[in-house]
């Protein structure tokens, strides 16, 4: 059968340096952190103090207050950042078909600040078990995707993807595959994370992953610097509106871009490190390119997992020089995260937005908090420090690296019709 081809037709994004698009996409190209202290929780006694939180985010502006306890943090920026995206794709209840649009939405962790709090809450007591009748419903990870389905009354698929960091990544391929395939016309796709909580922070300090550089949060993410220490947490969400593109033209839509390809591979190697030679990285970013039909040298520019980890950047970098040769000297590459943080299985959402966004605009982010050269890292590449740089972007890769292994790879283009 002759596969259709899929465009992006609506955004929505809520950030840690931006709860509007064209916010996020304004401190994104300025090189803003959205690095502070924690202000969720008490975190004087952690390892690590701070985070990339979502700034000034108050439910009850988009839902009535009711409804808003019934749902975790997490659930609330996926339904706003949805709400973002269906208006950005000028669709609604009354000029969709319910049967043929769907949803695929993925978290890594899901309700964890629910879970955290009912646990807690019993612990405190005498055993008698007082859970709020809300709990499971805001604890699940799929109830985003169920949520936005009965908010916007879509009816047709609806599920939710779970690979760790590169959970939205996954959930964008597998919408892009249900519309290849002709299985529905529409798709809200995309992820959402809301996990800075004690569970959350004492849970990553443990396992030595997050930066515990507390006297200067703001350049704590430096991804490919010589003198990184570790990720910064993030939350937030990033929606996407897929589209088949006949479907799109017959209702006149705005198309940003073209979704070109995906590849998802798993690394086989370790729980948390990634492989020593990045082959997992390698092969997923191989895997996208045969899937795009497209070759090696049509890149323009990788929007990176780039954590600011020792191990996760030199990994990343070597697959990135096996997969592109001599072409990753002409390539762009920026770690967003170094601006975001790690939005953990929003994280893929987030960056593939930044990639469409780089098509559209022919502006690539930069990787902000660079100050020393890693010698380990091939000074021949250009990993945008610190500054935004303009150049035609035709096609934009955006890889994202999850626990366990899992590695998932979405390529967008410019749409030409």
């Amino acid at each position: 059968m002759e596969l259709k081809r899929v465009v992006i037709t609506g955004i929505g994004a809520i950030t840690p340096i931006g709860n509007t698009l064209d916010e996020f996409w304004t401190n994104l190209v300025d090189g803003v952190s959205g690095a502070d202290m924690i202000t969720q929780f008490d975190a004087s006694k952690f390892r690590t103090k701070f985070a990339c939180e979502v700034k000034n985010f108050d439910p009850t502006v988009y839902m009535d207050r009711k409804e808003a306890r019934k749902i975790d943090r997490f659930t609330q920026f996926a339904i706003v950042a949805s709400d973002q995206a269906m208006i950005d794709a000028g669709l609604n209840k009354e000029n969709v078909n319910p049967d043929r649009t769907g949803v695929v939405l993925a978290s890594g962790i899901g309700g964890l600040i629910t879970f955290q709090h009912e646990v807690t809450e019993f612990a405190k007591g005498d055993g008698t078990p007082r859970f709020n009748p809300f709990f499971i419903p805001k604890m699940i990870l799929d109830i985003a995707a169920g949520q936005i389905s009965m908010r916007h009354n879509l009816r047709g698929p609806n599920f939710s993807v779970v690979s760790a960091c590169a959970s939205s990544t996954n959930a964008i391929i597998a919408a892009y595959n249900l519309l290849q395939l002709g299985k529905a016309d529409i798709i809200v796709s995309g992820g959402s994370e809301a996990v800075i909580s004690e569970a959350g922070v004492g849970g990553f300090n443990a396992m030595k992953a997050m930066s515990e550089r507390n006297d200067d949060p703001k350049t704590a993410s430096r991804p490919y610097d010589k003198d990184r220490d570790g990720f910064i947490m993030g939350e937030g969400a990033g929606v996407v509106i897929l589209e088949t593109l006949e479907h799109a033209l017959a209702r006149g839509a705005k198309i940003y871009c073209e979704i070109a390809g995906g590849g998802a591979t798993a690394d086989a190697h370790h729980i948390t490190a990634p492989h020593p030679e990045g082959l997992g990285a390698k092969n997923v970013m191989l895997a996208a390119l045969e899937d795009a039909g497209m070759k090696p040298e049509d890149i323009d520019y990788i929007n990176t997992h780039g954590t600011s980890t020792p191990l996760g950047d030199i990994a990343e970098a070597k697959a990135i020089l096996s997969v592109f040769g001599e072409h990753a000297y002409n390539l762009n590459i920026s770690a967003t995260k170094s601006m975001t943080g790690h939005c953990l299985g929003a994280a893929g959402a987030i960056e593939a937005i930044a990639c469409i966004k780089a098509v559209v605009h022919d502006i690539i982010p930069p990787t902000i908090n660079h100050f020393t050269d890693d010698p380990d890292l091939d000074p021949k590449l250009n990993f945008t420090f610190n500054k935004a740089q303009k150049r035609t972007v035709n096609a934009a890769l955006s890889n994202t690296f999850g626990f366990g292994g899992h590695n998932a790879c979405v390529i967008v283009k410019k749409y030409k019709g």
